[in-house]
């Protein structure tokens, strides 16, 4: 049996056959809408369980576990949307959901929106990730036994570890969507994550370190040797901040590590891709399609099929396969990440980037991994190549402006660079700069790309989502370092 149509038969038991919900009552639901001059319509069912545990100096401090269900109700017309949503999946609050949305478009007189009274099931591309129950996958106790041994693995490290927080969680959701054209699609996506921070202390300073990481797998992802080397990067991370320096400021040359300082790409450039903001010209990059927007050697994709990635979907939330995108190639701007309604008002095609939080929430166009391929050089030879700046191989929070690109970022991790070699850590660094122009100031690519550890979580317009980033090690010239007193 194909993955689809197994999912398909996972999500029609959850979701259609307890309320007795058949493709059948889809035409009578679509026909409701069919009365008003829409240009698209869809349904979409969720059922979601989730349960996370964290512990605390060896105490389980916090359990959950929740159930959501429901169906969301989608009349497009224009640019124009009406939405209704419901946790009831009984047929007469679907008819009452599209009744309530279809009257944002005018009467049709039986030529809107064509529904096509069978449905097809929409193939994937490829399997991104099994219908994994993670949350099944082990027990209570062997979920706490997990965290405990983190736990162990972290203070075991070093005497100065004085607080070992950890948590695990998992989530089984599994969506349905139908279309009014005929589309019917189905996904049951596992989700997987574990946290270790820790706190160091010596001669009365104090410092944290974080690390973590996650997949679209069950539990058994999380193996010792991936568990202590989490605990290991924690503990790594704080005691270096622990000997860090302040951070010096200026306009200087900075060095970002491979993997998770892709989030500056994520944030500063891969936001102003997405198609609402091009289509309203909001971004930075609209209308330069086919223009020069990056130094030559910068390629970026957005890839929702890499196989088990935090950010990747068998389908997106309008039912479309994901899909490999070229974002920028060799520096020239190739297209924009786009969902149904933005791809049809924009004359172009749809990316399978139409994501949404939840059943109770919009589709819009969303990034699902994000990242620059390789260059050809060795991370040395970029570092050797500066004489005095900055090495930042990881970040924490960071804010961007979509209309003019500009960002500021945090590093929870930087070094100087001095005469080619990387020195003392410093603390408090912050990056300031033009996601545009940034782009243009990329001199040296490395070829070491690697993607994050599976911790991104991105936010949008109040809705967040899971994503993945990465890039290879990059010298970017002349960004602004804000520095900090200790």
């Amino acid at each position: 049996m194909s993955l689809h149509q197994q999912n398909l038969d996972i999500a029609s038991s959850i979701l259609l056959t307890p309320y007795g919900l058949t493709a059948s009552d889809f035409d009578r639901v679509f026909s409701e809408i069919r009365a008003h001059q829409a240009d698209d319509a869809d349904l979409y069912f969720q059922h979601t369980r989730s349960q996370g545990w964290s512990l605390e100096e060896g105490i389980v401090k916090a359990g959950s576990f929740s159930i959501d269900q429901g169906v969301g109700v989608r009349t497009v017309f224009g640019d124009k949307t009406a939405f209704a949503y419901s946790d009831n999946i009984h047929l007469e609050a679907l008819l009452d959901a599209a009744r309530v949305t279809r009257d944002i478009a005018p009467v049709a007189n039986g030529k809107g929106v064509k529904v096509q009274g069978k449905y097809a099931i929409k193939p994937y591309a490829q399997d991104v990730y099994a219908p994994a129950n993670p949350i099944d996958s082990l027990t209570s106790a062997q979920k706490v036994a997990l965290l405990e041994r983190i736990e162990g693995y972290a203070r075991a490290l070093d005497p100065r570890v004085t607080q070992v927080m950890a948590s695990v969680s998992a989530e089984h959701d599994v969506v349905l969507v139908a279309r009014a054209d005929g589309t019917l699609a189905a996904d049951v996506r596992p989700l997987v994550r574990v946290n270790c921070s820790v706190v160091v202390e010596h001669k009365g300073r104090r410092e944290q370190g974080f690390a973590g990481g996650g997949a679209r797998a069950d539990l058994s992802y999380f193996t010792d040797e991936l568990l202590h080397q989490y605990a290991a990067e924690a503990v790594r991370v704080a005691l270096v901040n622990l000997n860090a320096i302040a951070a010096p400021a200026g306009i200087l040359p900075v060095v970002l590590g491979a993997g998770w300082p892709g989030i500056l790409l994520h944030e500063a450039i891969g936001h102003g891709l997405e198609g609402d903001f091009n289509r309203k010209g909001s971004s930075a990059f609209a209308g330069k399609i086919g223009e020069r927007v990056a130094a030559k050697g910068v390629t970026i994709v957005d890839d929702g099929t890499l196989a088990g990635r935090r950010g990747s979907l068998n389908i997106d939330d309008e039912g479309h396969a994901s899909q490999c995108n070229v974002l920028i190639e060799d520096g020239i701007l190739k297209g924009y990440i786009q969902d149904a309604m933005n791809a049809r008002l924009m004359n172009t095609a749809q990316t399978g980037n139409g994501r949404r939080e939840s059943y109770a929430h919009l589709p819009m166009p969303r990034m699902t991994n994000t990242y620059m391929l390789n260059g050809n050089l060795h991370p040395d030879e970029i570092i050797a190549s500066v004489k005095y700046g900055v090495y930042a191989p990881n970040f924490g929070g960071g804010q961007v402006d979509i209309t003019n690109g500009k960002f500021v970022f945090s590093t929870t991790e930087a070094y100087l660079i001095e005469n080619g070699k990387i020195t003392a850590p410093i603390k408090g660094a912050t990056l300031i700069g033009n996601g545009p122009d940034a782009l243009t100031k990329v001199n040296m690519i490395g070829n070491d790309m690697a993607l994050d550890s599976g911790v991104g979580v991105c936010g949008k317009e109040g809705q967040s989502v899971p994503v993945g980033v990465g890039q290879p090690t990059l010298r970017i010239d002349g960004l602004t370092i804000g520095g900090a007193q200790l």
